[in-house]
């Protein structure tokens, strides 16, 4: 794997996908900058850290300058702060539509527009997305729409900015082994009356492996595609789902 230098900054990353990726990159040899909702978890990577909810855009770009003026030049963002809410389509209220779009679609407008503005020569652009990005699944219809709006956005601004010598790009796990796939096999228990063990195999039955996707492999995604050896993968939503997609 290339060493990487640089500063990245990483949306989330108090917890999960986020903390991992935010780890790993440092361990590649990148300087991080994490961002999220709690400081307490914030506090708990060890890492230089910036208090905002993504989904405030002034709040986002106030959060970025600090980054910048505290570990140096932004030179990569992943936005990976995200949340999923189950309801049947014809329950989807306006209010809940509004809240996957603002964390999922508009977070990473919000982080990647504040990193952009932070860039001087040359940079990488990366969304935490989505399987759900890519394919339909049922009770999610809102999660789902927010994410094939990041999958829509990674494409077309990887167009936009190629000449640039910036790369934009989308991991998109299946389910990853995390507190949101928690919160998601409680909620199935809640509603459905199944076991634990049976709301897990039925997560777990779209990933042709049998299992739930770990944060270490998205984390080694991300900094795979942070580094020199992915600088032609432009454009690219990564599934890493076992074979589901």
């Amino acid at each position: 794997m290339t060493p990487l230098d640089g500063h990245i900054v990483v949306s989330g990353g108090g917890t999960g996908v986020g903390a991992a990726t935010a780890h790993a990159l440092v361990e590649a040899g990148a300087k991080v900058t994490i961002l999220g909702r709690t400081e307490a978890s914030l506090k708990a990577q060890n890492l230089p850290y910036q208090v905002c909810d993504v989904t405030d855009r002034e709040a986002v770009f106030a959060a970025f300058t600090a980054a910048a003026e505290q570990n140096g030049q932004i030179t990569g963002v992943v936005a990976n702060a995200g949340a999923a809410e189950s309801v049947p389509f014809s329950k989807l209220t306006p209010e809940q539509l509004d809240a996957m779009m603002s964390v999922n679609l508009y977070g990473v407008v919000n982080c990647w527009q504040a990193g952009l503005a932070q860039m001087q020569a040359g940079g990488r652009l990366v969304a935490i997305a989505s399987t759900a990005g890519l394919k339909g699944y049922p009770y999610v219809s809102a999660y789902c729409a927010a994410k094939h709006g990041v999958v829509g956005l990674t494409r077309s601004l990887a167009m936009e900015l190629a000449g640039k010598d910036i790369t934009v790009n989308a991991v998109c796990p299946g389910f990853v082994e995390t507190p949101m796939l928690e919160r998601s096999v409680a909620n199935i228990i809640e509603k459905t009356g199944m076991s634990q063990d049976q709301a897990e195999r039925a997560l777990r039955s779209g990933n042709p492996q049998d299992r739930f996707i770990q944060v270490d492999e998205v984390a080694q995604s991300v900094v795979w595609l942070m580094s020199d050896a992915a600088r032609s993968v432009n454009g690219h939503c990564l599934s890493i789902s076992g074979g589901e997609i």
